[in-house]
């Protein structure tokens, strides 16, 4: 019951609404089922129009509407809020009447807006998230490239948190391996080390690396000190700046199942490699690697996940051009009330992950893998 109150249902809840599409249907019911039906546009279809702008003006339900048409359309709000008003004192009775009201009505990409809006169910959500959509003549186009931003945005994500996930296997896996080889009374301390971020909000260990990382940060400041660099360098509010502060606050959910797995395996076995002719570099990748595997895979898992959904950090220290998918389904939630492009964004990402899961177990294999 609690995974299905606090997790199925909500991402039900959220994949249904980027498939959605009800505001058209309710404001325009016989418009939008005569459209959907393949009807014509002609005196009959703008007569019923004309005179289902007026109701749902005045029952409330065209803002909903006008409001879903301008994300397809731009110009649609103010046409259809517009074309109410007038027709509120002379309603058209024919096409030649509603497109004296606005010239507008005569273009077919308006009528084929409220045709792709007829619901109850659309693929316009999930086509914006990836920068596509129908044109008048129902086809599948690419946007123009001036309105193209979410293909690039989800792989900014995704390159983002795959060089985030390869610092932390490459910082985290000698402190696991070090921790591992100690006795229990010396690896705990260096545990509570590890855990010690958490007891920190993560907003506090952000705004923290905005002021080591700025010019006159102490960073910066060491740099020059030490004759490394002549100069500050732009260190915050770029890429590099994200890569560090998110690098410093997932580390410890690679050291971890790192640690476990690292904790499981016999010193025995690297001795008897060794004693039997190998080299340490060659028993280390023969012997220990593979039977650590298990806990890369865990770690590295759990931490590209973790890092595609992040939005504190990057918003906060990285610049306009840095800013992952969740910052935009943040945006269209909080600032643009788009829930249908929200929750598209949120499947198109929860789509690539599975995808991403899915190659991995066959590639990797995750019969094995531990998280602890």
């Amino acid at each position: 019951m609690f995974l299905v109150a606090l997790f199925l249902y909500p991402l039900a809840e959220m994949l249904w609404k980027s498939v959605a599409d009800r505001e058209v249907r309710e404001a325009l019911p016989q418009t939008a089922a005569a459209l959907a039906r393949g009807a014509t546009v002609d005196d009959a279809l703008c007569a019923t129009l004309a005179q289902e702008l007026v109701r749902s003006r005045a029952d409330g339900t065209l803002a909903a509407a006008a409001r879903r048409l301008n994300y397809d359309v731009g110009g649609m709000r103010p046409l259809l809020i517009g074309s109410a008003r007038r027709l509120a004192a002379d309603p058209a009775r024919d096409c030649a009447a509603l497109a004296a009201v606005d010239p507008r009505w005569n273009e077919e990409e308006v009528w084929a807006a409220i045709r792709r809006a007829a619901g109850p169910l659309t693929e316009f959500y999930l086509l914006s998230a990836v920068d596509l959509h129908r044109n008048a003549a129902g086809e599948i186009v690419p946007v123009p490239e001036n309105e193209a931003i979410y293909r690039e945005v989800l792989w900014r994500t995704f390159t983002t948190s795959a060089v985030v996930t390869i610092a932390c296997l490459a910082l985290g896996f000698p402190v696991a391996y070090l921790i591992a080889g100690l006795p229990a009374s010396r690896a705990g301390p260096l545990l509570a080390l590890v855990l010690l971020p958490f007891w920190t909000p993560i907003l506090v260990r952000t705004a923290a690396w905005v002021v080591l990382l700025q010019n006159e940060g102490l960073i910066n400041s060491a740099l020059v000190a030490l004759g490394i660099l002549e100069r500050p360098v732009q260190l915050v509010y770029n890429r590099i700046g994200v890569y560090v502060a998110m690098t410093h606050v997932l580390l410890p959910f690679m050291i971890l199942p790192l640690y476990s797995v690292m904790r499981s395996i016999p010193p025995a076995y690297m001795r008897a490699a060794l004693s039997l002719g190998a080299r340490p570099a060659e028993a280390f990748l023969r012997v220990y690697l593979p039977q650590a595997m298990p806990g890369v895979a865990a770690g590295s898992l759990l931490t590209f996940i973790l890092a595609i959904g992040y939005y504190i950090t990057p918003a906060l220290i990285g610049g306009a051009g840095d800013q992952m998918i969740a910052y935009f389904i943040a945006f269209n939630v909080t600032d643009t009330g788009n829930w249908g492009l929200a929750a598209a964004l949120g499947a198109v990402l929860l789509a690539a992950t599975l995808v991403l899961y899915v190659l991995y177990a066959r590639l990797v294999g995750t019969r094995g893998m531990r998280l602890g």
